[in-house]
């Protein structure tokens, strides 16, 4: 067994996101074939929370909407123009004690830029820098949502009909891993947009860490 969490973009209280544990059977291996039926599987111990709709929102999604919201695919736009990968911003965005950042990492392809060494090597991460610019690491995944959500928010419009759906969920992802997650990115970007609190949000960079520090309260 396995315990993945869903995010459901809540509107009837303070907190946007809500965090649901849902346990499901595991099935163990690497192939794409595996994860897909793990990520069946978790859906469907979902569904028996009342969490009828579901989105996947990674590349092993079996709807072409959760893999075109993949952080993988998105694209950040620099002010000087330039078009990079989001998790490649990300990742070249990190400032570490001993570190960073490293913005090297923002011409290779997302897999290669995560796994480079320097973010295993630097110490602890203490903040991110991008385009001259310092970025807190709290409250949780603040940068990493800032960043997806400045990638889809373009496609605004298009994206209202996520507003069908109960939850996110990303197979990939570990709670006891890892902390940023683009299910519960996509999640925050549903809620601000139920709440008509999306234009606010992207006013500027601290409006919206006061509105994610606020509502995950």
């Amino acid at each position: 067994m396995a315990e993945r969490p869903v995010f459901v973009p809540n509107v009837n209280g303070k907190r946007l996101v809500l965090e649901v544990p849902v346990s499901f059977k595991w099935h163990p291996g690497m192939a794409p074939s595996q994860k897909r039926k793990n990520v069946s599987a978790l859906h469907e111990a979902a569904q028996s929370k009342g969490m009828s709709y579901l989105l996947e929102v990674s590349s092993k999604s079996d709807r072409e909407i959760g893999r075109r919201l993949s952080a993988f695919y998105q694209k950040v736009l620099l002010k000087d123009g330039r078009v990079h990968a989001l998790e490649c911003v990300y990742q070249g965005s990190k400032v570490f004690d001993d570190g960073g950042p490293y913005p090297d990492l923002f011409e290779l392809e997302p897999r290669e830029a995560k796994r480079d060494i320097r973010l295993k090597s630097s110490g602890n991460l203490i903040a991110f820098e991008l385009e001259g610019e310092r970025f807190p690491i709290q409250p949780k995944s603040v940068f990493y949502d800032w960043l997806y959500t400045n990638a889809i928010y373009p496609e605004r419009d298009w994206l209202k009909r996520l507003d069908k759906v109960d939850g996110f969920t990303d197979i990939e992802f570990n709670p006891e891993k890892s902390i940023s997650c683009q299910a519960r990115s996509c999640a925050f970007f549903v809620a601000l947009q139920k709440t008509g609190q999306l234009e606010d949000a992207m006013s500027t960079f601290s409006r919206f860490s006061q509105l994610q520090e606020a509502f995950a309260l």
